[in-house]
């Protein structure tokens, strides 16, 4: 029986491997492993477990603690592009039997090996309208079980680029621990562009006071940049945030050739400034993402060095509310905390008559008029005698 994670999280700063995408792309792979679907790695765990299990070999063997399943892209969207989404269960299931069975060869006692069930975004963001929330909750439900069923010790909810779509997946998550009766943990690493926010615009500080409250155990970055490009947001997580930190950069940022990209960071810079990260911000789970080899978690896992608590962090936490974009806290600095009222169906005659009449833009505008007169906070109540509030819901707040 493997090991609980939850023994030894916050206890020790873990390893987590590296890409498994640019790892894969290493290998002879044809037309065939791919089962006709070019580019679907996740087929790879039915025809080629070989290739899978030979690269997590490889990450347990440079010193990594952690290794990922090959099931980023075993979701309902991406699937559904290779019009396979009725194989969820199977690859994400036949995934995790790799893994387990890999960081199984390598566990000791001393030193056990963990299984991390990779959950990646898909390709339809579901604030933009792609998707709708409740079908890629439902479907990351379905992997998550499937996941648990062949032996993950922690969810690993990785690239997120659209905080709508994380909350589903943690959401998923939840429901596939509850619907199995386990507890296993729950990771979230959203993924912050060089433009300082998420793809959709969202600041660190909203994501943090979106996803902290589902209960997740660790909130992290990985993606996107390398670690310098970082270090701004792990610290205000670190100053910020009352559960555990992680993170998983690129090996620095890509570089166009005419090979293709190549990610320039060399394993000594990373490990150096994964320790200084470690160290500074009380990360409890450090590894790698694109572009990032067993070289670079060797060394990674050489300047860790086997003695390695997870230094304490004594966060300021502070009572918030977030929109898509932004934090606001609630209790403010130089002013007092301004709610605007007018979008209420029970006190506003004319938002009233805007939503019964359908004219859901000139609610909106009802709103901004609100935002930029001050407000801080809008209160948006639709329930009204006679009136379907979920479907009115709906409506305003995917505007």
């Amino acid at each position: 029986m493997p090991a609980a994670i939850r023994d030894h999280l916050f206890h020790r700063v873990l390893i987590a491997d590296g890409a498994m995408g640019t790892m894969l792309q290493g290998f002879a792979l044809g037309l065939d492993d791919f089962e006709g679907h070019e580019g679907c790695n996740e087929v790879l765990n039915r025809s080629r477990p070989d290739v899978v299990a030979a690269i997590h070999r490889a990450y347990l063997a440079a010193g990594a603690d952690c290794i990922e399943t090959n099931t980023f892209g075993a979701n309902h969207a991406a699937l559904g592009e290779y019009g396979i989404s009725e194989q969820i269960a199977e690859l994400a299931h036949a995934g995790a039997r790799i893994a387990r069975q890999v960081a199984d060869e390598f566990s000791t006692p001393d030193r056990p090996r963990f299984v991390l069930g990779s959950v990646g975004p898909g390709t339809k963001l579901p604030t933009l309208g792609h998707i709708e929330a409740t079908t890629i909750r439902d479907a990351y439900q379905a992997q998550v079980e499937a996941m648990i069923g062949g032996g993950i010790d922690a969810v690993q909810i990785e690239t997120c680029q659209d905080l709508q779509q994380a909350k589903a997946a943690v959401i998923g998550a939840k429901r596939a621990r509850r619907a199995l009766g386990v507890d296993l943990p729950i990771f979230v690493s959203i993924t912050i562009e060089t433009t300082g926010s998420m793809l959709l615009g969202s600041e660190t500080g909203a994501a943090l006071a979106t996803l902290a409250p589902l209960g997740v155990d660790i909130i992290g970055l990985n993606c996107a940049t390398g670690p310098a490009e970082m270090a701004e947001h792990l610290r205000y997580l670190s100053r910020h945030a009352s559960v555990g930190l992680s993170a998983m950069p690129n090996a620095g940022l890509p570089e166009l050739t005419a090979d293709g990209a190549v990610y320039p960071l060399q394993p000594a810079e990373l490990a150096s400034a994964l320790v200084e990260y470690a160290s500074s911000f009380g990360l409890a789970l450090v590894g790698g993402c694109c572009g990032t080899t067993p070289e670079h978690i060797r060394r990674l896992s050489e300047a860790m060095g086997a003695d390695r608590p997870v230094p304490q962090r004594g966060p300021q936490l502070a009572n918030s509310v977030a929109s898509l974009y932004y934090e606001v806290a609630l209790k403010q600095d130089t002013s007092y905390l301004a709610i605007g009222e007018r979008t209420n169906a029970n006190g506003s005659k004319a938002f009233r008559e805007a939503m019964l009449e359908g004219r859901w833009d000139d609610c909106v505008r009802i709103g901004r008029d609100q935002s930029r007169s001050g407000a801080h906070i809008v209160d948006l109540c639709v329930d009204y005698v006679g009136r379907d509030g979920v479907a009115d819901m709906t409506q305003l707040a995917s505007r």
